[in-house]
């Protein structure tokens, strides 16, 4: 049998907004952000590994923004139910 090694997680997440216009400013306004991937650290601690689990056609052609939000620290006490 093979060793079991502790389950990583994600470090952060990525979301897609695409821009849906501008405002009386002229600055862009954007949609909804959407999740489309995640970011793993590497098992040596170099670098990081980034998932994305589709690419919107609005990023190839430089309509949207990228978000990377970390990922908060979940402990098994802190969320749940109540006793």
């Amino acid at each position: 049998m093979s060793k079991q090694s502790p389950k990583t997680r994600p470090s952060h997440r990525i979301s897609f907004a695409r821009i849906i216009g501008t405002d009386e400013k002229g600055n862009e306004r954007l949609g909804s952000a959407r999740e489309i991937g995640s970011v793993w650290p590497r098992k040596n601690g170099g670098g990081s590994i980034i998932r994305l689990d589709f690419v919107p056609i609005e990023l190839t052609q430089h309509q949207g923004v990228l978000f990377l939000s970390e990922v908060a620290d979940k402990s098994g006490d802190e969320e749940g139910f109540a006793s």
